[in-house]
């Protein structure tokens, strides 16, 4: 679906364009057409390759979608894939977004994902001094929008982890709190693959050699990496959090376990003992006197509870019961 296509000139707005009018925009000196797309179908990506030569593999990868963040070159072409993540009802949902970048257009495509651009076109429109150095600038205000919305995602993440680890020492939450973990756990790798893969792309966009179509933006790709380093470098601390926090809970099972088994243990011994005495008084020996004692049984039975009695009272000392 189009959402909308314009052309811009020396940085500034020149007018909406209609598909079939593209060719005379992009005929003109210091001129870039910018169209926006929205889970576009078969039709308008062959209509785009059509009105701007656009290379077909990168037109296949676009077709295909769920591919991994990249930055390819296509001769004097660009062609980007960024993962756009977003947190809706606790849930992480990606998108992605695909962008055909040259000097006289950009293309960008998304899809699978509610969140629009439309702010970074009002951004860049009020910015004709940076819209100025053509699509590059574009390409960086899309790419910078996307890394952006992942820094309230890494925020609930964090918030999410803190109110887990608040739960870690509450008896009987360790096996929920280990499922929470590894719930919180995937959202990080998501999060993860969606990031690394972009800095390492971005990371040629500026120093040594670039794109042409880069030279003049180097240091605005530049910061993106820097976003991208930081938001990479705080998934690495949660990642070791949460693998510390699953072990903890891993040892407070054990140890639960461990207070059970001390339980069970410390009854069965106490019952042990009961059952050897009784065991013993009923074999029904002759020649045991307290057989035909008139108080044998209540003395027996006297002396197995107040023996019972006394290994409770040691296992309680001991912290086992």
């Amino acid at each position: 679906m189009l959402i909308n296509c314009v052309a811009y000139q020396h940085g500034k707005r020149l007018s909406d364009v209609a598909i079939d009018e593209i060719g005379s925009f992009l005929a003109r000196p210091d001129c870039f057409v910018w169209v926006a797309l929205k889970d576009a179908e078969p039709d308008e990506l062959k209509r785009m390759q059509s009105q701007f030569a656009l290379h077909e593999l990168a037109v296949e990868d676009a077709a295909h979608g769920h591919q991994r963040p990249k930055i390819e070159e296509y001769g004097e072409s660009l062609f980007g894939v960024m993962h756009m993540v977003e947190m809706v009802n606790g849930e992480l949902v990606v998108g992605e977004l695909d962008v055909f970048v040259e000097e006289d257009y950009v293309v960008s495509i998304r899809n699978r994902s509610s969140q629009g651009f439309l702010g970074v076109r009002a951004r860049c429109e009020r910015e004709p001094h940076l819209l100025k150095q053509g699509a590059a600038f574009v390409f960086y205000a899309l790419m910078d929008a996307v890394v952006d919305r992942y820094f309230p995602v890494l925020d609930a993440i964090e918030s999410e982890l803190e109110v887990i680890e608040e739960q870690i020492f509450v008896s009987g939450s360790e096996r929920a709190n280990i499922e929470k973990l590894y719930q919180l756990k995937r959202k990080v790798t998501t999060l993860k693959h969606a990031v690394t893969p972009l800095m390492e792309a971005v990371g040629k966009l500026y120093g040594g050699r670039v794109p042409r179509i880069c030279i003049n933006t180097q240091e605005y790709f530049r910061d993106v990496y820097d976003h991208l380093y930081r938001i990479n470098a705080s998934i690495d601390t949660i990642r070791d959090t949460i693998g510390t926090a699953i072990q903890v809970n891993l040892s407070m099972v054990a140890i639960s376990d461990s207070e059970i088994n001390k339980r069970l243990a410390a009854w069965a011994a106490i019952f042990a003992v009961a059952t050897a005495f009784v065991g013993l008084w009923g074999m029904n020996f002759d020649v045991m006197p307290e057989l035909r004692w008139e108080y044998g049984y209540p003395v027996a039975l006297a002396f197995i509870t107040s023996l019972c009695a006394y290994l409770y009272g040691r296992f309680r000392k001991a912290g086992w019961l």
